[in-house]
């Protein structure tokens, strides 16, 4: 009897510890499953449901705003039969895997169209594969949940991408006011937050930054990792471990800490609030102690000695949006990005500065091609800072370059290039890179077109909306909705009035005015 007992222990210890990887990953998102269902939503059947720009005077960029949404709904996918994968997803629209920053970045134009399809469910897909250890592998097979080749390399080097599934649900957040999903992503968060600080800093290095390589930043085929060594036989410098301090993703980290800091708030706890506020702020301090160059007016990457490494990217206006730059600070940057020599190109805001060796008036990729996520993240750093005419100039260019790609092709591009009016070349200098691409570049034609163009930003959290009016023309913007409320938005300049239609209350900012909506139709004189 004794024995059986004695190999039934043995049996279950076996069992147990023979677990697959996969099937123990996922532990710490307690949302194991959503309800699949059956179809998805088509562009055709829903398009009544999206918000609608007015613009008068540029009716060219309404229509590049009607093509992404029909491109971003045909991206969405259900999970194929046996896959792991526990929600329907919009794909990044570039190869059979997901991508997490893609993904990441997808939702600040997702969640304009929240109440059609739940965008933010596209991470649950990423948190139910997440490691025992805290980590999440930045490209993951669709078809059976795996880590795919391209996220992982010796150390894991290539695993983590921009870690900003924090900013992306904080923003979704402020649109939906869902706090229970902020307490069930929560413990996922941290504990990738954790593997990141136990991995990508070097406890030896003398900066205590975070490491990257271009392969693990999204930034693929970039010149920061010039002259660093290959890991790897069967790796290059792109997949680099050694722990130089990268700009973007230390800005990034310190980001996530602060999401973390009001995710924590938002669900009373405030005790950890203040410690994730108090590590935001020690990330911020060592920033700017070794990597901002007053000659240059840049932040520079830091090599494993603290010495800053030359490379002038677009990497370098992170530190902007993760609050880390005094105004002085941002003074130097917004000069650096109106330098006709470095970054104000026919498109703004190149990969790589115009006077690096290397840079690429066809783009080539991250040596010079213009990308709707950085450009996205610049503009929303210089609208944090109050520059909110040139986030206006570099959308408007954006919209005028990809409009006029859109004349000669019909679609929407991964990235363009920075000198002439076409889509990028890839990293083979020879090949354009992808088409369809919505995805990402759906930054522009939505995101921008609402939050920068027609000047509409939307803060839930506050039950307002702030308009930061640039245009002469009748513009504005039809059935927007946000937690209980759906609203309409239009400048007349004839009467020099904003007509507002609502279904329920909410504050309206216009410049230094602040106006009461009410539920029905409300008239304000400016």
């Amino acid at each position: 009897m004794k024995i059986r007992i004695l190999l039934l222990f043995a049996t279950l210890f076996i069992c147990l510890n023979s677990v697959s990887g996969s099937e123990k990953r996922g532990i710490y998102f307690a949302k194991k499953k959503s309800e699949i269902p059956s179809s998805l939503p088509q562009y055709e059947d829903i398009k009544n449901l999206l918000p609608v720009p007015i613009l008068e005077e540029n009716p060219e960029w309404e229509i590049l705003y009607w093509k992404a949404w029909e491109i971003a709904f045909s991206n969405l996918m259900l999970p194929p039969e046996g896959s792991p994968f526990t929600a329907p997803w919009i794909d990044e629209g570039l190869s059979p895997q997901i991508f997490q920053w893609d993904t990441n970045l997808i939702m600040f134009f997702g969640r304009y169209a929240y109440h059609i399809f739940p965008f933010i469910n596209s991470h649950d897909n990423f948190y139910a594969q997440q490691h025992p250890d805290g980590m999440i592998c930045r490209v993951i097979n669709e078809a059976d949940g795996a880590d795919h080749v391209w996220g992982l390399g010796p150390n894991n080097a290539r695993s983590i991408n921009p870690p900003l599934f924090g900013w992306a649900e904080v923003e979704m957040y402020k649109f939906t006011g869902d706090k229970s999903r902020l307490a069930l992503v929560l413990p996922v968060l941290e504990k990738y937050a954790e593997w990141i600080d136990k991995n990508r800093i070097d406890k030896n290095s003398p900066h205590q930054l975070y490491w990257s390589n271009g392969q693990a930043s999204g930034m693929d085929n970039t010149l920061r990792d010039r002259g660093r060594p290959a890991p790897a036989p069967d790796c290059d410098e792109h997949s680099a471990i050694d722990p130089v301090g990268w700009v973007d993703m230390s800005s990034q980290m310190a980001m996530l800490y602060e999401n973390l800091s009001f995710i924590t708030n938002e669900l009373g706890c405030k005790t950890k609030a203040r410690q994730y506020d108090e590590k935001s702020r020690e990330i911020i301090k060592r920033i700017n102690q070794f990597m901002w160059n007053e000659e240059t007016g840049l932040y520079h990457d830091v090599d494993v000695d603290g010495v800053q490494t030359p490379w002038k990217t677009v990497a370098a206006f992170w530190p902007m949006l993760a609050n880390a730059s005094n105004p002085a600070q941002t003074r130097r940057m917004v000069e650096n990005i109106t330098d006709p020599s470095l970054f104000w190109r026919l498109l703004p805001l190149p990969s790589l500065a115009a006077d690096q060796e290397t840079y690429s008036v066809v783009g080539k990729y991250w040596l010079g091609g213009v990308w709707a996520p950085t450009s996205y993240m610049v503009v929303k750093g210089l609208q944090q800072e109050g520059y909110n005419d040139l986030a206006y100039s570099i959308s408007e260019k954006f919209l005028q370059s990809m409009d006029q790609v859109y004349q000669k092709t019909h679609t929407i591009w991964e990235c363009y290039s920075p000198d002439i009016y076409m889509p990028s070349v890839n990293e083979s200098g020879i090949m354009l890179c992808k088409p369809n691409f919505v995805g990402w570049s759906g930054l522009v034609p939505i995101s921008m077109l609402i939050e920068n163009i027609i000047g509409i930003n939307v803060d839930g959290y506050t039950n307002s909306i702030k308009w930061n009016l640039h245009r002469t023309d009748r513009h504005g913007i039809e059935n927007l909705r946000f937690r209980e409320v759906i609203t309409s938005l239009i400048y007349e300049p004839e009467n020099k009035i904003v007509r507002v239609v609502s279904n329920n209350s909410y504050l309206l900012h216009v410049h230094d005015k602040i106006f009461d909506v009410k539920s029905g139709e409300n008239i304000f004189k400016l």
